[in-house]
C-alpha cells in the first residue's frame, strides 16, 4: 500500500513517477524498499492516467458506501421482527411448561 501512496504523492507533487523517485519517498518514510515491488508498480502504472483513475474511484466510492447502509436498515427491521417472534414463542413455551407442572401436582 505504501508503494501506491508514494506514487500518488509524487503525482500530486507534479514529480515524475519512476523507480528512483519511489525509492526516495519510501526511504524517507523509513520503509524498507523491495526493488521488485517498485518495478512492478512502475510497470503497472505504465500508460495509466492517474488523474482519470482517481476521478473514477472518487465517484464509485460513495455509491459503494451507500449500499451497505441500505442493507443495514433492512437487517434492523428483521432483527426487531425476530425479537418479537422469539418473545412470543418463549412466552408460549413457559405457559406450556407451567401447564405441564400443574398436571404433576394435580
Amino acid at each position: 500500500m505504501e508503494y501506491i501512496y508514494a506514487a500518488m504523492l509524487l503525482h500530486k507533487a507534479g514529480q515524475k513517477i519512476d523507480e528512483a523517485s519511489i525509492k526516495k519517498v519510501l526511504e524517507s518514510a523509513s520503509v524498507t524498499v523491495d526493488d521488485a515491488r517498485v518495478k512492478a508498480l512502475i510497470a503497472s502504472l505504465d500508460g495509466v492516467d492517474i488523474e482519470k483513475a482517481i476521478e473514477t474511484q472518487a465517484v464509485a466510492a460513495p455509491a459503494a458506501a451507500a449500499a451497505p447502509a441500505a442493507a443495514e436498515g433492512g437487517a434492523k427491521e428483521e432483527k426487531k421482527d425476530d425479537k418479537k417472534k422469539d418473545a412470543q414463542e418463549e412466552k408460549k413455551s413457559e405457559e406450556e411448561a407451567a401447564a405441564g407442572l400443574g398436571a404433576l401436582f394435580g
